[in-house]
């Protein structure tokens, strides 16, 4: 392999990605990142290329950035919200996207509830694939644009200690997370209830904390993860205040640390519950830097994927 190829012709999960390509990403990204930021935003990489954007789940956020990716990068694109269309007749996964392959799409970026959905896609057509969320598994766009924000702050990730806060057991953006830190150095630890961590995860190799206070005092980075209400069939905590109280992230509490910690979360923000304003808003937080960072991020990964197709 080309420093200048990806390893994969689809991204279906971090899990998937060698180091070397995430650097390959992360670079391809510094490079759009000047491209998003001049007047003239659009580039010609794609022109010749459809992208269709399957969302089985809503996330306007997700949505909204792969599509100003593929617009930046002059692909043609096709929309496909499923929640509002013939999968509720019952239509299946292959049904579909073999009517949208008769439309001759080289690209699909897909969001579905099942988890290993991406791995089935990729065997049955010929289209790269890339995972925008499946079920609990894995975002991998999110966790690149959160280890990009990382690395713009802090140069190199390699021991850094970052730790993920909250609701880990119903996050794909944990998973992800972690194998990336994990990929590029870092030391990660995960911080929450012990209803809302997920059994095996000590198995993936981070520490496990359910104090926040002490997880704060150790990490140079908190990723605050928001609270997944629709994926909560049971109670997992007593009540919204009582995890404010001693999971969220205050700036009295922030105030309090022996040193100061760079604040993350992926969107979209409950705030006062995982996270208060004066925290989301304040000088110690990037969450806007990866907003910005995940229009590059995405254009990265569309056009390396492309350069697979040629």
């Amino acid at each position: 392999m080309g420093n200048d190829r990806l390893s994969t012709d689809h991204l279906l999960g971090i899990k998937y990605l060698t180091a070397e390509d995430i650097q390959l990403i992360f670079e391809t990204s510094d490079n759009f990142k000047e491209v998003i930021n001049r007047p003239i935003k659009k580039v010609p990489s794609l022109r010749d290329v459809t992208v269709a954007n399957l969302f089985f789940e809503d996330s306007t956020r997700t949505r909204i950035s792969f599509e100003l990716a593929e617009k930046r990068l002059s692909a043609d694109v096709i929309n496909f919200s499923a929640s509002s269309s013939s999968v509720k007749k019952g239509e299946t996964l292959l049904d579909t996207v073999n009517n949208i392959l008769s439309m001759k799409v080289d690209m699909v970026v897909m969001r579905h509830p099942a988890p290993g959905a991406h791995h089935y896609l990729s065997k049955h057509i010929s289209a790269n694939i890339i995972n925008a969320g499946d079920g609990t598994h894995e975002h991998p766009t999110q966790a690149l644009l959160d280890a990009f924000s990382m690395r713009e702050k802090f140069g190199d990730l390699a021991g850094k200690k970052v730790a993920i806060l909250g609701d880990i057991l119903h996050s794909r953006v944990a998973l992800s997370n972690i194998f990336c830190l994990q990929k590029l150095g870092a030391e990660v630890a995960v911080c929450g209830p012990p209803t809302l961590i997920p059994k095996f995860i000590h198995k993936l190799g981070v520490k496990v904390s359910h104090n926040t206070r002490e997880t704060l005092e150790w990490c140079d980075v908190a990723n605050i993860l928001r609270i997944q209400m629709e994926r909560q069939d049971i109670k997992y905590f007593p009540s919204l205040r009582e995890y404010a109280r001693y999971f969220g992230v205050n700036r009295q509490l922030l105030d309090s640390l022996n040193s100061e910690v760079v604040i993350m979360h992926p969107g979209p923000i409950n705030r006062g519950v995982e996270i208060t304003s004066d925290v989301a808003d304040s000088d110690q937080s990037i969450i806007l830097q990866q907003v910005e960072n995940g229009v590059a991020i995405r254009m990265a990964v569309l056009y390396l994927l492309a350069a697979r197709r040629s």
